[in-house]
């Protein structure tokens, strides 16, 4: 019988576990979190979006396995009766400045085949986001809102009714070679698996690590600081209003979206989180920040990018200048109408040179397969993902 484990119970980790079990039926496959339950941090922490595939860049990974994931996830949903809600989606240009980059979307979504794309007008703008303020968008009608905590557990239920199991409260701290097995110590407890899979998100770099693979590149940890719209202001918001991203960075910056709980966030910013899983301000980890900060191409990313990280620190510390940035897309908003809401930490891997990792970044060791990077749109790309990687777990 073959061994597998898998490192991480979010919703790649699990995906991933799923994929594995349904495709080796006499496989025992072991799913393992240092936390009490699954989706704990980004999975349990994100905006719920199902990305349509409008941003990245054609043939790449991110691409690919979102047009593909996004498939998959709809149907999964559909059938464990998981709500899945397309919404729609408007990408608001501004002024002049930002149509080229918003054409530039439109091309790049074109190439990734994502469906029912439509270039608006300002006046079309408004017959979607009567709020909308904006001189064109674009319109992705198939961008959709989940719940990525149900779509978790569901693979978890998956994985247990087909033989696996989903080890929670076990913290893997030593990862070496036994043989042509890999040995693993979780919780005090020694593991031994054929095959091992790393999905463990924000501290991805440091179980991979473990398992000998290179320290580069290293995560960052950035906390995504939210608002939400006071009960009674839901109706400013129909859908998903974004604005142009920064092509300089993987954010997309603040946008309103709708959650499929009810309510309307309003964010994220990205400051740098001074903890692995710094939800709050007061969240501080000496050790994990030294870690952070001398790790390499953390000084050449924050040389590089000091200026916007200020203003993300001031934007985020100062209420008046988040509201701000969002009134520029709906100007009716007031600061009455924002409540602070949870935060999220995005785990996002930088390399020595300091630039930023875009795609997914997944490597092979032997019997070890790593994810290096997955942030957004993962969450969406879940179910391809796995797809993509068990064949390679399985080979000899």
């Amino acid at each position: 019988m073959t061994r597998i484990g898998v490192v991480g119970a979010g919703i790649l980790g699990l995906a991933v576990a799923r994929r594995l079990a349904a495709l080796r039926p006499d496989a025992r496959v072991t799913v393992l979190d240092k936390e009490d339950r699954v989706a704990a941090h980004q999975t349990g922490h994100n905006s719920g979006v199902a990305h349509a595939g409008l941003y990245y860049a054609p043939g790449s990974l991110k691409a690919t396995l979102c047009r593909r994931g996004i498939a998959l996830l709809k149907d999964f949903c559909a059938d464990r009766g998981l709500p899945y809600e397309e919404c729609g989606k408007v990408v608001v240009a501004r002024d002049a400045g930002e149509l080229a980059a918003l054409e530039e979307i439109e091309r790049r979504a074109t190439a990734n085949g994502v469906p029912g794309l439509r270039r608006l007008s300002g006046a079309e703008l408004r017959e979607i986001e009567p709020h909308a303020a904006g001189i064109a968008a674009l319109h992705s009608p198939t961008t959709a809102i989940v719940d990525f905590t149900a779509v978790a557990r569901a693979c978890a239920e998956d994985v247990r009714a087909a033989g696996g199991s989903v080890r929670l409260g076990l913290e893997v701290t030593r990862i070496g070679r036994a043989g042509d097995a890999v040995a693993v110590i979780a919780g005090g407890e020694r593991l031994v698996f054929d095959r091992l899979v790393v999905c463990a998100g924000l501290h991805s770099d440091r179980v991979a690590r473990l398992a000998g693979d290179s320290p580069a590149p290293a995560i960052v940890p950035f906390r995504g600081e939210y608002y939400r719209l006071a009960p009674g202001r839901d109706d400013l918001v129909r859908g998903l209003i974004y604005p142009v991203p920064d092509p300089r960075y993987p954010f997309l910056g603040v946008h309103f979206t709708r959650r499929v709980g009810g309510g309307v966030d309003i964010g994220p910013n990205a400051v740098l989180a001074l903890a692995r899983e710094g939800y709050r301000r007061r969240d501080v980890r000496p050790a994990e920040l030294w870690e952070t900060l001398t790790r390499p191409g953390f000084g050449r990313l924050a040389r590089r990018h000091w200026r916007t990280g200020l203003r993300e620190m001031y934007g985020s510390a100062v209420k008046r200048a988040f509201l701000a940035e969002a009134r520029a897309f709906v100007p009716a908003l007031e600061a009455a109408d924002m409540v602070p809401a949870p935060a999220g930490v995005r785990a996002q891997a930088v390399d020595p040179d300091g630039s930023l990792v875009d795609d997914f970044r997944i490597g092979r060791l032997g019997p070890v397969t790593t994810v290096r990077n997955a942030p957004s749109p993962a969450a969406t790309s879940a179910l391809a993902i796995a797809e993509h990687l068990a064949g390679g777990v399985l080979e000899d």
